[in-house]
């Protein structure tokens, strides 16, 4: 359970209707089959003990008392076991109601009954059942107190953001659910035990309401549903399993099938996501409805063997069919935005500095689309190529290509004898190649642009991705500056496929040359090239890889995890692409940078938002630009000494 993550299950036993020593013994196998995969809590569906559809048996005492004795034997022989179980049973008290018993270490930590009882004509629970009510009382069974209602939740003495609750089947699908106070009471997982009969559409739209009800509460929603064994003398059960995430399917069984459907649940991620939505409001000491009673247990905080997938490119849906949706979104976002900016400062004219790299590429394409939307030639998007030291045969032809597919009005202009001139002002030798002497081309170049601009009545576009914001990886006053910023929400390893995603579009020309700039290593070519002619400065050799530094800022800005926590997630993500010495020694450069250099991001240009993750001081990162980054360094410094790089 460390660093947050609680390994869960939704288990379906293969039942017999009405014999409850058998469908006991198939509960308990299943308990142990859980504890053995490391799961800390399994639940089971709706009325399993005794099976959902005995009709009018359940009128019969001996079943009822069948099903306590049962739940009893549950308890005993999962005693051993560090693991909670949530099973479903009827339960006579003054009535009989429809109920989950949550058993731990041979105990029964409380009863919840059901609240929301079917009654059309498939399910006709209120023939049998009492509808159950607020925390009242305490039972006594198995000589033991055991607490009894809907209002009470249950909360891990020694991790207390472990907190989940629970409710039953048709709770779900009705307006106001249990779930709901559940969840403004610190419940973060929320347990159902079900039994939905299964018809044409039924799974699409209950995996619907499941994911809806997770993201609109921000928790893990486990549902437990009944399958094999329930009778089929009027429907079907299909015994379908999900566990969602904040919105996601996280496991998700096949219809028809029964055992374990288990998932990590990241319960920090989900108490994190609680913290920064000013939206949610949990239910405060004085109001009317803090009366939920939390039952306490201790259970030891142990390591949790992750099972979860995590995906390497967080920016980047691994779907084709989703990432193409992705991409023609942005796209249109990214123009959309350009192209109010134009339309209300009464501008026909942008100027992007065209290098032949993948930012440029991706500004002039925006440009492109923004000039379609209004309308405009796109004569009067002015692409300046400005060759110097490090501009490469490659990229400079790139440049050319591209102006000339996109229609763009091509302004060259070399900017060697103007660098010069400048250095000889401030006496910089040229043979010293060091911050200086590519700064000083770098600024050149915005200073052409933004002269070019007034010249026009236009203004200047800026190229610079979110992945170089977060490192600072742009020249104070150069890149880093310009009239309206279109990149400045997309990372790198996003604005690859944004690129790629135009050339599957284009043909000819075009599309040779944006397949080969997709081709091209990332470089600001600042430094003169190789003996061949090849570029010689490649970003990645400096800063680290992106796809790396795109994954740190993802799990840091968007989700505030540990780095720790971004650590051993990225040595799972990376696991067959870089040691865990690579993977740290890129984790504290990133750290370094992003404190450093935040000064960069307080005075950024507009520019429009994209995804979740934007770092724009306007919106939503702001943070003052001399934090210290000691805190998280240290927490870092603190793992190499363990040097335990297996754990």
């Amino acid at each position: 359970m460390r660093d947050g993550f609680v390994k869960i299950a939704c288990a379906t036993p293969a039942l017999k209707v009405a014999d409850c020593d058998y469908n006991t013994e198939q509960i308990i196998s299943l308990i142990r089959q859980a504890s053995d995969k490391g799961v800390k809590i399994v639940c089971f569906p709706e009325l399993c003990i005794t099976g959902y559809t005995c009709g009018d048996l359940f009128l019969q005492r001996a079943l009822v008392d069948a099903a306590e004795d049962s739940l009893l034997r549950i308890a005993r022989e999962t005693a051993d076991s560090e693991i909670i179980s949530i099973v479903g049973l009827p339960y006579f008290h003054d009535k009989l109601y429809n109920c989950a018993a949550v058993v731990y270490k041979g105990g029964i930590l409380g009863i919840v009954p059901k609240v929301n009882l079917p009654n059309y004509s498939e399910f006709y629970e209120a023939r049998h059942f009492a509808q159950g009510g607020g925390y009242s009382y305490t039972l006594e069974i198995g000589g033991k107190d055991v607490p009894f209602g809907i209002d009470q939740s249950f909360a891990c003495n020694d991790l207390p953001d472990l907190h989940f609750g629970v409710e039953i089947c048709e709770d779900l699908w009705v307006s106001e659910s249990p779930s709901v106070k559940l969840a403004k009471n610190g419940a973060v997982i929320i347990f159902n035990l079900s039994c939905s009969d299964e018809i044409i559409g039924k799974a699409e739209y209950r995996k619907m309401l499941v994911k809806a009800k997770s993201g609109e509460l921000v928790c893990a929603y486990a549902y437990a549903d009944a399958g094999i064994g329930e009778s089929t003398q009027d429907m079907v059960f299909a015994g379908h399993n999900l566990i969602c995430e904040n919105g996601s399917v996280l496991a998700e069984s096949k219809l028809f099938s029964d055992g374990l459907t288990i998932a990590d649940v990241d319960i920090d991620l989900l108490q994190h996501e609680r913290q920064r939505m000013t939206t949610w409001l949990p239910v405060q000491k004085n109001d009317d409805t803090w009366d939920y009673y939390i039952n306490w247990f201790d259970m030891d905080v142990t390591e949790t063997k992750l099972d979860r997938k995590i995906y390497p490119h967080p920016f980047v849906p691994s779907d084709k069919v989703v990432l193409d949706g992705r991409c023609e979104e942005i796209l249109a976002i990214q123009s959309v935005g350009l192209a109010t900016r134009l339309r209300h400062i009464g501008c026909k004219t942008a100027v992007v500095g065209l290098s032949g790299g993948l930012d440029s590429t991706l500004a002039l394409i925006v440009m492109r689309h923004a000039f379609d939307r209004l309308g405009l030639d796109p004569k009067g998007m002015i692409a300046v190529t400005m060759p110097c030291f490090g501009t490469t045969d490659r990229t400079y032809n790139n440049a050319l290509k591209l102006a000339a597919a996109y229609g763009a009005t091509l302004r060259e202009i070399d900017i060697k004898k103007s660098v010069r001139q400048h250095f000889e002002d401030i006496g910089h030798d040229e043979s010293v190649h060091d911050v200086t002497y590519e700064n000083g081309q770098a600024r050149e170049r915005t200073q052409i642009l933004m002269d070019i601009a007034n010249q026009c009545g236009g203004i200047v576009i800026g190229t610079g991705d979110l992945s170089e914001l977060a490192l600072g990886w742009a020249t104070y006053n150069g890149d880093h500056m310009s009239m309206y910023g279109v990149n400045v929400s997309i990372p790198k390893t996003l604005v690859r496929y944004l690129v790629a995603y135009e050339a599957s579009h284009a043909d000819g020309t075009l599309h040779d040359v944006l397949c080969d700039v997709l081709d091209t290593p990332v470089s600001p070519e600042l430094l003169p090239p190789d003996e061949n002619g090849q570029i010689a400065q490649k970003t990645e050799d400096l800063v680290g890889p992106y796809e790396l530094h795109d994954f740190f800022l993802y799990y840091h800005v968007r989700l505030g995890f540990t780095p720790g926590k971004i650590f051993r997630l990225a040595r799972l993500a990376f696991a067959n692409v870089y040691d865990p010495r690579t993977i740290m020694k890129w984790l504290k450069k990133f750290y370094w940078r992003f404190f450093s250099q935040q000064f960069k991001r307080s005075c950024l240009p507009d520019g429009p938002k994209v995804g979740s993750v934007t770092l724009s001081p306007r919106g939503d990162w702001r943070m003052p630009s001399d934090a210290s980054v000691r805190l998280w360094i240290g927490e870092l410094e603190e793992i190499e000494k363990t040097n335990d790089w297996d754990n």
